[in-house]
C-alpha cells in the first residue's frame, strides 16, 4: 500500500524538490538574507522529519561545553504560544514545547528560550551568553550557524529514503555539504571499516567534514514526580506510554530485558488527553500481575506534568527512562575537539 501511495505522490515530490532547490540556491546566492553573528552558533539538525536524536545530542553538547554560558534556542514545536519566550518556573509543554521544557528542568545553569524566528531569538540572547545552541534549525537558513551538526539515524540509512511528501526527507542528501560534522545516531557501538567507508561515500563528504557515530545509553529509571530511581525487574509487566517519532529502539531495549510490554503508542509530540491517561491507568490497575510499572520517555514525561494529568497518575509507579548519547570511542576525541576548537576560535566583539 505504501509503495503505491509513494507512486501517487511522486509528481508532488518533483514540485517539492524544485521549491527546496530554489530556496537553498537563493540563500547560496545571497538573494535571501542569511544573518551571521559574532558569537558561536551551533546548530543541531537533520534532513528527515522525526526523531533522529536531536534532543540527546543537544544535551551532549551542553555537557561538553559546560564551561561556557550557554543558551538553547528552539522553535518550541507543539506549543500554543508565539514569539520569543524565556523558560521559567511557570513554563509548561503548552507554553514552550516538551523538548525545551526538558532542557529547562535538566540544566539549571543553561538559559532555554523559544522563538519561531531564530534571528530574533539570537538577538535577544547574544549579549548575555557565550554561545547559542540551535535545536532543529538546519533548514532555518536565515541564520548562518558557524557549526552545523547534522544527524541521521543508522537504521534509516540502510533503506531507500524519499523526499516529502512521499517520504520523510525535508531536503535532498546534497544538503549535507552545509554541515561541519555528520553524526550517525542510534548506531552499533562498534562500526566496521566497511560500514564507515560506505557511509562516507553515501554522504559524499569533503576532507574538512567529520563523520562520527553514536549510540544510545539508557540510564536509570526515574520517578516522574519524585525523581526516585529504580531498576527493572525480570518478568515485570511494563505499561509503556510513548509519543515519540520512533519508539522501536526503546521497545527493542526493553524486550531484551525480558519484560512484558503493554504499549500505549501515540504520534510524536502527542498531547495526551485525560481519557487516554485514564485508559492507561485502568489497564494498569486491572492487570493481576504483582510486578508492574508505568514507564514513559523523558520527553513524553514533560507533557504529563500538567495538574489534570498529574492528578490521574498520583500514587502510581510512573517512571521515565532517561537516555544519553555516547559518541563511539573511535570518533569521540576528534568530534569533541572539533566543536571545542570552533567555540574557542570565535572572538566576541562586545
Amino acid at each position: 500500500m505504501l509503495k503505491y501511495l509513494r507512486l501517487i505522490l511522486l509528481p508532488f515530490n518533483l514540485v517539492y524538490a524544485l521549491v527546496v532547490y530554489l530556496r537553498n540556491k537563493f540563500y547560496d546566492w545571497s538573494i535571501f538574507k542569511s544573518t551571521s553573528f559574532e558569537i558561536p552558533i551551533i546548530c543541531v539538525g537533520n534532513l528527515a522529519v522525526g526523531g533522529s536524536g536531536k534532543t540527546p545530542t543537544t544535551e551532549y553538547l551542553v555537557r561538553l561545553l559546560s564551561q561556557y554560558k550557554i543558551a538553547i534556542l528552539s522553535r518550541g514545536y507543539g506549543r500554543k504560544t508565539t514569539g520569543f519566550i524565556l523558560a521559567g518556573p511557570n513554563a509548561t509543554a503548552e507554553t514552550i514545547g516538551d523538548e525545551p521544557l526538558q532542557y529547562y528542568h535538566k540544566f539549571k545553569n543553561v538559559t532555554v528560550a523559544v522563538c519561531e524566528d531564530r534571528v530574533t531569538g539570537i538577538n535577544e540572547l547574544k549579549a548575555q551568553h557565550d554561545l547559542i545552541l540551535l535545536d532543529d534549525a538546519f533548514q532555518h537558513r536565515s541564520v548562518k550557524a558557524g557549526f552545523n551538526v547534522l544527524l541521521f539515524e543508522f537504521a534509516k540509512l540502510q533503506k531507500m529514503q524519499w523526499l516529502m511528501p512521499a517520504g520523510n526527507l525535508r531536503e535532498p542528501f546534497s544538503g549535507v555539504k552545509r554541515a561541519q560534522a555528520v553524526l550517525v545516531t542510534k548506531s552499533p557501538a562498534e562500526i566496521t571499516p566497511a560500514t564507515r567507508k560506505k557511509m562516507w561515500a553515501k554522504f559524499r563528504l569533503q576532507p574538512d567534514q567529520q563523520l562520527a557515530f553514536s549510540h544510545i545509553n539508557y540510564q536509570k529509571l526515574k520517578h516522574l514526580y519524585t525523581a526516585e530511581e529504580t531498576a527493572f525487574e525480570k518478568d515485570q509487566h511494563l505499561f509503556l506510554l510513548t509519543g515519540i517519532a520512533n519508539p522501536t529502539p526503546l521497545v527493542q531495549y526493553l524486550e531484551e530485558k525480558q519484560l512484558n510490554i503493554h504499549s500505549f503508542e501515540y504520534p510524536d509530540h502527542h498531547r495526551f488527553t485525560e481519557k487516554e491517561i485514564t485508559q492507561l491507568v485502568t489497564a494498569y490497575q486491572q492487570h493481576p500481575a504483582a510486578k508492574k510499572i508505568i514507564v514513559t520517555t523523558e520527553k513524553d514525561g514533560q507533557r504529563l506534568l500538567t495538574n489534570n494529568l498529574r492528578d490521574l497518575l498520583l500514587n502510581l509507579p510512573v517512571y521515565y527512562l532517561p537516555i544519553a548519547i555516547e559518541i563511539n570511542a573511535e570518533d569521540k576525541a576528534i568530534f569533541d575537539q572539533k566543536i571545542l576548537d570552533y567555540v574557542a576560535s570565535i572572538k566576541r566583539f562586545d
